[in-house]
């Protein structure tokens, strides 16, 4: 994949002008996201995902199992509050309809439930990451 560096400045210099914290640009598999970061410095933080076939990626490990998936777009959180245990982790048995993580959409902290009874196989995300609807972000046996 060649990185067109002229359009990331372009989009950079969008957030800049229309004074955004975060554009994002899709153009078939290719999705190219940049957002500014404020800690004091302005910073610009940049990031392009290459979108390939998703069932290239699946190991026969994660195809089987209970997926838990993401009701909403946000933010997930594994614990309740930074610095506190994890709702899951792996090897856990859940029950059906226990709180495995939260997600976070618009200041508003939604509970994800299990969708069946099981043992936590895989987290499939990291505390803190953004995530799409429909999502998995966990997996049961």
């Amino acid at each position: 994949m060649k990185i067109d560096k002229k359009l990331i400045k372009e989009l950079v210099d969008h957030l800049k002008e229309f004074e955004l914290s975060e554009l994002e640009y899709q153009e078939g598999q290719t999705k190219i996201k940049v957002s500014k970061v404020s800690k004091g410095i302005e910073q610009v933080k940049t990031s392009a995902i290459v979108s390939p076939n998703k069932s290239v990626l699946k190991s026969s490990d994660d195809i089987e199992g209970i997926r838990v998936k993401s009701p909403i777009i946000g933010t997930a959180y594994l614990a309740p509050e930074p610095g506190a245990k994890k709702f899951v982790e792996v090897g856990d048995k859940v029950k059906k309809g226990q709180t495995v993580m939260i997600v976070e959409a618009m200041k508003t902290m939604n509970h994800v439930p299990s969708t069946a009874d099981g043992v936590v196989k895989k987290v499939l995300i990291e505390d803190g990451q953004p995530v799409e609807f429909g999502q998995t972000l966990v997996l049961l046996k």
